[in-house]
């Protein structure tokens, strides 16, 4: 099937339907309804443009719904229900993990619940590329920053997260 063609199926769904498909790229439920809302999307660059936009609009509380959807760095199990779909594209986003050395592993594990203590929500980032120390510099170093930095760093990379799986969804 074609990118335009999937892109048809999508705009054609019913609302529950297109509400699941949207949930599989951000976990926010306010995030997921309102991308229904603006259905229907012409092409992929303003369906990409939608749920940015739709994205920075929400609250906090609907970003807090969004990065629960996901597993913590060297996890797979995230702490709310989530797809299959999901689940596989969080695997394959840090796959680099898999390969990390006992002590990196070790020390990501500690430093993400130093993470969650500190700021009320799960280390995030956008690990696609990514290897296990790489991650754990940026870990490292977002520690030090203020509640308030710290939220819209997680908003923006749970954003970039967002748009690799629309293309992800748009493309298989």
């Amino acid at each position: 099937m074609r990118d335009d063609q999937r892109l048809e199926r999508l705009n054609s769904l019913d609302a529950n339907e297109a509400a699941s498909e949207f949930l599989k790229c951000c976990g926010s439920n306010t995030w997921a309804q309102k991308m229904v809302a603006g259905r229907p999307f012409m092409n992929l660059n303003e369906l990409l443009a939608s749920a940015d936009q739709i994205w920075w609009s929400l609250n906090p509380h609907a970003w807090l719904e969004a990065f629960h959807s996901h597993p913590k760095i060297g996890e797979r199990k995230a702490a709310a229900p989530t797809s299959t779909q999901s689940r596989e594209w969080s695997e394959a986003e840090q796959a680099a993990v898999n390969t990390a050395a006992p002590e990196t592993l070790q020390t990501l594990s500690d430093l993400n619940r130093q993470y969650q203590e500190k700021f009320g929500y799960i280390f995030i980032v956008c690990a696609t590329g990514k290897g296990s120390d790489e991650m754990l510099a940026i870990l490292r170093r977002r520690l030090g920053n203020n509640p308030d930095e710290e939220l819209g760093n997680a908003a923006a990379e749970q954003a970039k997260i967002t748009q690799l799986r629309l293309k992800k969804l748009i493309d298989s």
